[in-house]
C-alpha cells in the first residue's frame, strides 16, 4: 500500500509539473502573448494556435515517446544503458532520411518518415542480434558497442552526404530543435500515441522476451514476434521524432533509469511515470533554451545533450564500481 501511494504521489507531481510547464511554454517566446490577448487580438491568437500549441504538444509527445522507447529497448536487451541514443537508433533514422533525400530529392514528410522507419527498424534488429551474440553481457560493454555501431552509421551517412553535396541539408536533423514546429508540419508526432498504447499492452511480454528466446517459448510466447513488435514501436517513435524535430539524445536513457530507481522495474507500472517524466524533461529543457539567451534560442538537442551526457557518465561510474 505504501509503494502504491508513493507511486500515486509521483504521478500527481509529474502531472502538475506538466500542466505548469505547458502553460509556461505556451506563453514564452519572442512575441509577447498573454492569456487576455487571445480574446481580442487575432494576430496573437493565430501565432498561439499555429506555433505555440503545436510546439508544446510536440514537446510532451516526443518526451513521452522517447522515454518509453528507451524503456522498451532496455527491457529487450536487459541492459540499463541501452536506448535509441546508445544503440545507433538516432543515427539509423538520420541515415534513412538522408537516403530518402538522395533517392527522392523532393521527398515528402511521409516518404522521409517511412525511409527512416525502415532503416531504424533493421538497424535495431542488427543491434539486438549483436547483443545476443555477446556471451558476457557486461553492463557497460553493450552500450559502448551500440555507440560504436552508431558512429559507423553516422560516418557512412556523412560520406554519402558529402558525395551528393547535401551536407548542409543534413544539419537540420542533426540537432533537435522545436522552433520550426508549426501546425501542419508536426502531425507525424501523433503516431506516438498508438505506440504508447501498444507498449502498455505488451509490457510484460517485452520483459519476458528480454529473458531470452528459450525462456519466452517455455511460457508459450512467440519470442521473435514480441521482439519485432517492440523494435517496430521504438522505430516508429524515433523516426517520427527525428523527421519532425531532429535528433534528441539521451532522453530514452536518463528517464527509464530514474524511474527504475524510484519505483522499480515493473514495466507496466513504470510506463505512465516514464512518459510523464520524459515530457517534463523536454519541457524544462525547451523553456531553458528559450530563456537563457532570450530573444535567441538554444536548440533543445544541445541542452538535453549536456544534461544527458553528464548523467550517462555518472551512471556508468556508478555501475562500474
Amino acid at each position: 500500500m505504501k509503494i502504491k501511494n508513493q507511486r500515486l504521489v509521483y504521478y500527481i507531481v509529474c502531472i502538475a509539473c506538466i500542466l505548469l510547464l505547458a502553460w509556461i511554454s505556451l506563453f514564452t517566446g519572442v512575441k509577447d502573448i498573454r492569456f487576455t490577448d487571445l480574446l481580442g487580438d487575432e494576430d496573437k491568437l493565430m501565432v498561439f494556435v499555429i506555433s505555440r500549441i503545436p510546439r508544446t504538444l510536440a514537446l510532451i509527445l516526443v518526451g513521452a515517446g522517447l522515454s518509453i522507447s528507451g524503456f522498451i529497448m532496455q527491457q529487450l536487451s536487459q541492459n540499463r544503458f541501452v536506448s535509441p541514443t546508445t544503440s545507433g537508433g538516432l543515427e539509423a533514422a538520420k541515415m534513412g532520411i538522408l537516403f530518402a533525400f538522395i533517392l527522392f530529392p523532393e521527398a515528402s514528410l511521409t516518404v522521409r518518415m517511412l525511409s527512416a522507419l525502415v532503416f531504424t527498424f533493421f538497424c535495431a534488429l542488427l543491434f539486438i542480434f549483436f547483443v545476443e551474440q555477446v556471451k558476457h553481457k557486461n553492463t557497460v560493454f553493450i552500450p559502448l558497442v551500440g555507440l560504436m555501431f552508431g558512429s559507423i552509421l553516422a560516418s557512412v551517412s556523412t560520406f554519402f552526404a558529402f558525395k551528393h553535396n547535401i551536407v548542409q541539408n543534413t544539419q537540420e536533423w542533426l540537432l533537435g530543435d522545436f522552433s520550426a514546429v508549426l501546425q501542419g508540419q508536426y502531425e507525424a508526432i501523433y503516431i506516438i500515441l498508438p505506440v504508447v498504447v501498444i507498449s502498455y499492452i505488451y509490457a510484460e511480454r517485452f520483459t519476458i522476451a528480454g529473458m531470452g528466446e528459450s525462456f519466452a517459448k517455455n511460457l508459450g510466447l512467440s519470442y521473435h514476434t514480441i521482439v519485432y513488435i517492440g523494435l517496430l514501436s521504438v522505430s516508429l517513435v524515433v523516426s517520427a521524432s527525428v523527421v519532425t524535430v531532429g535528433a534528441i539524445p539521451f532522453v530514452g536513457l536518463i528517464i527509464p533509469n530514474v524511474v527504475s530507481m524510484l519505483i522499480g522495474d515493473n514495466l507496466r507500472r513504470a510506463l505512465p511515470l516514464t512518459a510523464f517524466m520524459g515530457a517534463v524533461l523536454l519541457l524544462v529543457c525547451d523553456i531553458l533554451g528559450r530563456l537563457l539567451v532570450f530573444p535567441y534560442e538554444i536548440p533543445i538537442g544541445m541542452t538535453v545533450g549536456i544534461i544527458g551526457g553528464v548523467t550517462f557518465f555518472i551512471l556508468i561510474l556508478k555501475r562500474s564500481k
